[in-house]
């Protein structure tokens, strides 16, 4: 089946979150004016453009989520639609924690959105980019988080859930920017997304400033190792996607598949300029994209290059 949109798929969308349930595609992001969440779906990705943006939820006056809305993440566990956020707060706009959002009807644009409130971490410190996944009858959380005891800005943890908003395990550190390319600007790693293929529980992440530094790493445990086991962790020392074909600095992904399960997709975020005036953060520019990718005999995925603007192009799977 030929792959039919076009680069960038939707332009002003950082961090986005691409999912295809029951044969239907599921988008969110963060939103320019980082003020609310939005979902639009569609049959085929590249009517998403076109689809309507539903607004579902708003961020508070005052207090909690009521600043800084970023990175809303939209899963479907147990038969309930499931939000993951992360908000400030407008006297504190730093104040960055984690919130979740749940839906019980069969469509997550319609129903009621309930606030389950912030999910607590020991560290209670600033905390965001949860993302969710199910291995071996476990649901985990993985997500980023500051630490005051490490030099990073954010670290990567795991454990596994009690229910959707509460932490059931106490949190395993399984990465922090400490190489060299994961320090550019900020020492950061954030942005998690998970794979799981060929034996091995995979998760990419973002790392470095959010300017044309910020690029994506990978780690990776075997299947059958004890996941909150910080050993059974293996980084790559280098970028797996990075800076290219003038597209900077690309990350915050996430993972799909076409609609028949047979192509992996990458979704992720990048600017068509190098050079930005002031607070990267303030610049809107950032534009979800989507693309395929391929695998490596040795069972790791070979993301490639950034593709340049236009129609996406095929690659061997």
């Amino acid at each position: 089946m030929p792959l039919t949109w076009s680069h960038p798929l939707i332009p002003q969308r950082a961090d986005p979150h691409l999912s295809l349930h029951d044969g239907r595609y599921w988008f969110t992001a963060s939103v320019p004016g980082f003020d609310a969440i939005e979902l639009r779906s569609a049959a085929r990705i590249e009517d998403l453009p076109h689809a309507e943006p539903r607004l579902v939820w708003t961020r508070h006056g005052h207090g909690p989520a009521s600043w800084h809305i970023w990175a809303p993440e939209l899963h479907r566990v147990d038969g309930r639609w499931l939000i993951y956020f992360a908000g400030g707060e407008r006297d504190d706009i730093w104040k960055i924690r984690m919130h979740v959002l749940e839906n019980a009807h069969d469509d997550p644009t319609q129903g009621e959105w309930i606030e389950r409130g912030q999910i607590r971490t020991p560290l209670d410190d600033f905390a965001l980019d949860a993302t969710t996944f199910t291995h071996g009858g476990e649901q985990y959380l993985c997500w980023a988080e500051a630490d005051p005891s490490r030099q990073g800005k954010t670290n990567l943890y795991l454990a596994t859930l009690a229910n959707a908003w509460t932490l059931k395990s106490a949190p395993t550190l399984i990465s922090e920017a400490v190489l060299p390319w994961e320090r550019i600007g900020f020492a950061v790693n954030e942005g998690p997304a998970v794979l799981q293929r060929f034996g091995r529980v995979l998760i990419s992440y973002s790392a470095a400033a959010t300017d044309a530094n910020y690029c994506m790493g990978l780690l990776w445990a075997d299947a059958t190792s004890d996941l909150l086991d910080p050993s059974a962790w293996h980084k790559s020392t280098e970028p797996v996607f990075a800076s290219a074909n003038g597209q900077y600095g690309p990350g915050h992904n996430s993972f799909t598949t076409t609609l028949d399960g047979r192509t992996d997709l990458l979704v992720y975020h990048a600017r068509a300029y190098r050079d930005i005036v002031g607070d990267p953060l303030h610049d809107p520019n950032r534009h979800a994209r989507v693309q395929p990718f391929g695998w490596r005999a040795d069972g790791f995925p070979d993301f490639g290059q950034p593709q340049p603007d236009g129609p996406v192009q095929e690659v061997d799977a």
